[in-house]
């Protein structure tokens, strides 16, 4: 499967074109810091998923409540949570999102590709503390300077979390004023997937910024390989959504470390 990222491109045209985030109400985002909770964190810090399909994966899990979900990824320790807000290849919706926000404290990301202004103040509405903006985009020239993306989420008062594949997408984003720097072990043209990459990605990186590893994460071996190659926080979807014990799942990866 290729050119994958041209697709969540026009899915997410799709969603706006359609309203999808015309968002009326005004939801408190959470009194949590998310990079004091990964600093002080005495295990891996682990920020959980709530998705129900993917475009590598199809079905994931049975769309269910995801309030139930949430609490039980809470319970395992995790430290944040990321939901969906795309509902094409992902079944996400912003209406997934206020629920987990009117039940959970912990630190919210929405989660979509964000291709236009509208989803940043949908995220603002929604309660989120971070939105993601996607280096590749920029550096593809899908979109204009990532800059007034990052600034213009800033003045809504939400942080930022910019994920990269490559070297070159991972220097670029260290160069914004993002608040979290990410890499994500998928091609997103691809979405073939490899955690090495996150190694190949942080050679000769000084650690100078918390680093979120992202994507094919299986096992606690997969955490404590991550965290030996630089990487401060970790972001599980998929093997969480497949398990029959969220919580106990999650649970094992905090342990990890």
């Amino acid at each position: 499967m290729k050119n994958v990222l041209q697709k969540l491109i026009q899915n997410s045209q799709k969603a706006i074109d359609e309203g999808v985030y015309e968002i009326n109400q005004k939801l408190q985002k959470s009194q949590m810091d998310l990079l004091a909770l990964i600093k002080n964190s005495n295990h891996a810090p682990i920020i959980t998923e709530v998705k129900f399909s993917s475009p590598s994966l199809g079905k994931i899990r049975t769309m269910s409540e995801p309030i139930t979900i949430a609490n039980s990824m809470i319970k395992g320790g995790a430290i944040g949570l990321s939901v969906l807000t795309q509902p094409y290849l992902f079944d996400g919706s912003p209406e997934f999102f206020v629920k987990v926000r009117q039940n959970v404290n912990v630190p919210l990301l929405m989660k979509d590709v964000i291709i236009d202004r509208i989803q940043i103040d949908a995220a603002q509405k929604l309660g989120a503390d971070y939105i993601l903006l996607i280096e590749s985009l920029f550096d593809k020239k899908y979109l204009k300077e990532i800059a007034e993306y990052v600034d213009y989420a800033h003045k809504k008062n939400l942080k930022v979390l910019i994920e990269s594949h490559t070297k070159t997408e991972f220097e670029n984003s260290l160069k914004t004023n993002a608040d979290l720097i990410g890499i994500n072990n998928r091609n997103l043209d691809t979405l073939e997937i490899d955690i090495k990459t996150t190694k190949i990605v942080l050679d000769g990186f000084d650690k100078s910024r918390i680093i979120l590893s992202e994507s094919g994460i299986e096992s606690p071996k997969d955490i404590q390989f991550l965290h030996g190659c630089g990487a401060s926080a970790f972001l599980v979807g998929s093997s969480i959504m497949k398990s029959d014990n969220i919580e106990a799942f999650v649970s094992q990866l905090v342990n990890a470390l």
